[in-house]
């Protein structure tokens, strides 16, 4: 591996504060995981490069504060507080905005994301959703 497991993790999370859906998509493995915070499992580069997109249009200021790092060969934790404004008429409005802490799972291989892992309380978002229709 040419760059380091955190490297490449911390490439990751600043193309997601970017809202950058290909430089996500160009920092992924083929066979790419993403597992959300309820277990659900999206496979597949192009996949989740559309579902970035999707994402990004429903809360277009996503991003991540990463607080602490912590690595082990090709597995990287980041923990800290992913935060963002729900959209659902593509306009971010402060009454929408919410914050919750997070860790954030990477697995690295050859210099890629394999698998990115969440685990963040949904609930803030949730309540916005259910509020706003």
């Amino acid at each position: 591996m040419s760059e380091t497991a955190q490297v490449v993790a911390q490439s990751f999370v600043r193309a997601i504060n970017r809202q950058d859906a290909d430089g996500l998509a160009a920092l992924m493995t083929d066979e790419h995981r993403f597992i959300d915070s309820l277990g659900a499992v999206v496979t597949g580069r192009e996949t989740m490069r559309a579902g970035w997109r999707g994402y990004f249009r429903m809360v277009p200021d996503y991003m991540i504060a990463v607080e602490e790092i912590l690595s082990d060969g090709p597995v990287v934790m980041m923990l800290g507080v992913a935060q963002g404004s729900y959209a659902p008429d593509g306009q971010a409005k402060p009454e929408n905005r919410w914050s919750t802490p997070g860790a954030f799972r990477a697995f690295i291989d050859d210099g890629k994301v394999a698998e990115w892992r969440v685990y963040a309380d949904n609930e803030p978002i949730r309540r916005l959703m259910a509020k706003t229709g």
